[in-house]
């Protein structure tokens, strides 16, 4: 899929739209100087050429109790494609599991996992994720603090 071509006022719309998802379309038209209606015109073409995504609340994890966070590197022992596919499914199961990446090197996915505590991380460790037949090894690591956590891309100069 290719990118797709923004000018200076997509991108503004989408800078204001990253750090405050709540503007009004009055409040998006008049910040870069457009009418409400040409204004509306961009956002919706932008979300129906798939730029913007998707509009949601963020939670504070540690207010609903889940304040323990790790990152969990998974090996498969099999990269059959019915095997990749059965734990991609597993995953997207897994309630704990809020990203996971495949990657490159000698581990296979990273699992963004957050639990309320260490007693909830071993039970989805060894209840869940270690009664996946297929996976082979696991290394976690835990977080200690968020040094930066980034809500919105950089975007590109128009």
């Amino acid at each position: 899929m290719s990118a797709a071509v923004l000018d200076r006022i997509d991108l503004q719309l989408l800078a204001l739209l990253q750090r405050e998802g709540r503007h009004t379309n009055a409040e998006l038209a008049e910040k870069v100087h457009l009418s409400a209606s040409a204004c509306l015109r961009r956002v919706q073409r932008l979300e129906r050429e798939g730029v913007i995504v998707g509009y949601r609340a963020e939670v504070d994890p540690e207010r609903l109790g889940l304040g323990l966070q790790a990152f969990v590197r998974v090996q498969l022992k099999s990269h059959d494609a019915a095997r990749v596919e059965a734990f991609a499914r597993q995953v997207n199961r897994w309630p704990e599991v809020v990203a996971c990446h495949a990657l490159t090197g000698d581990m296979d996915y990273l699992l963004h996992v957050v639990v309320s505590g260490l007693e909830h991380f071993s039970h989805f460790l060894l209840d869940h994720l270690l009664a996946q037949g297929d996976v082979g090894d696991v290394n976690s690591s835990f977080v200690l603090r968020t040094v930066k956590q980034a809500r919105a891309l950089g975007l590109p100069s128009a």
